[in-house]
Parts: structure tokens; C-alpha cells; sequence
């Protein structure tokens, strides 16, 4: 259970430090296009363009690191109501049906459009559209590994130590 947790908190330190790093830039990013914009009058293409981009990485290894943290959005009237066995095996085939959707959809999809999209070039920075895309199958291996760590710590316990399931009481 220690390499569980060990592995929990490095990931989760690494997807925390690039998504400040990645809001670090749009701000850097964001600040030159205002500058440029106002003082030059003439808008940058490039960085619009690298604005757009660089939101659309951290919007989804934000997504990924909430997963991982079980702090994402749920409705969970109907769950909560079940007893601690119930609910137990229900989060266990709640992960499940995750991982298979990582695998699927994000993974498996994702590498089909990396794949397709390598030979476009974006607009002002002329860099292969697969690059942008590159990370909707990286999200979805970051979720395919949570939720293994995830049913790992309902099935040795209820792992209110390391995941945050007393929230869900």
C-alpha cells in the first residue's frame, strides 16, 4: 500500500507543477499579447494561437489531476445512500467503467487523431497539429492510472488515508 501511495503523490506533484508551470506561461503569454496589443497596436498571431493551446493542455491535465484527487464532479444522491459495502463495489464499477472510457475514447481516440493530425500544420506557429493533440492520449493513460490506484484502495480498504473518500460520507 506504501508503493500506491508513493506513486499517488509523485504523480500528483509532477501534474501539479506543470499545470502552474503551464498558467505560468499563459500568463507570460497573456501579458505580451496585451502588451503588444495596446502599446504596438498590432495584435500577435503566434500568441493567441499559443494561448489557445497551451488552455487546452492545462484544461486537461487539470481534469486528470482533479480525477486523480476524487475531487471531480459527482452526483451522488443515489451513492450515498448505499451502505459502505454497497457503495464500495459501486465505486469499484464506477472506476472501471472510467478506465475502460480512458482506454477507449481518450487513448485509443486520442492516439487516432495524434496520428492523423500529424501531418497539418497549425496556423502561426507551424508546429504539427499531433503535438497539440498528443496530450488527450497522455490524459488518458494519467486517468487509466489513477483508476487503478483508485480501485486499489477501495479493494484494501476503505483508503480513507490516501484518497479522498471521507468527503463522500
Amino acid at each position: 500500500m506504501e508503493g500506491v501511495k508513493t506513486i499517488r503523490t509523485v504523480m500528483d506533484r509532477a501534474l501539479g507543477g506543470i499545470n502552474v508551470f503551464l498558467f505560468a506561461c499563459m500568463v507570460a503569454v497573456g501579458t505580451y499579447q496585451i502588451l503588444v496589443r495596446y502599446l504596438f497596436n498590432r495584435p500577435s498571431t503566434v500568441s493567441e494561437e499559443l494561448l489557445t493551446y497551451l488552455f487546452t493542455w492545462m484544461a486537461l491535465l487539470a481534469a486528470a489531476y482533479v480525477f486523480g484527487k476524487r475531487e471531480h464532479m459527482r452526483m451522488g444522491f443515489l451513492a450515498d445512500k448505499l451502505g459502505k459495502q454497497k457503495r464500495a463495489s459501486l465505486d469499484i464499477a464506477i472506476e472501471i467503467l472510467i478506465f475502460i472510457f480512458a482506454a477507449v475514447v481518450l487513448v485509443y481516440g486520442g492516439i487516432q487523431i495524434t496520428s492523423l493530425t500529424m501531418a497539418q500544420k497549425t496556423a502561426s506557429l507551424g508546429i504539427p497539429m499531433g503535438y497539440v493533440y498528443c496530450v488527450v492520449p497522455l490524459c488518458g493513460l494519467l486517468i487509466m492510472v489513477y483508476s487503478v490506484l483508485n480501485v486499489i484502495g477501495l479493494v484494501c480498504g476503505d483508503g480513507r488515508d490516501w484518497v479522498a473518500l471521507d468527503k463522500r460520507k
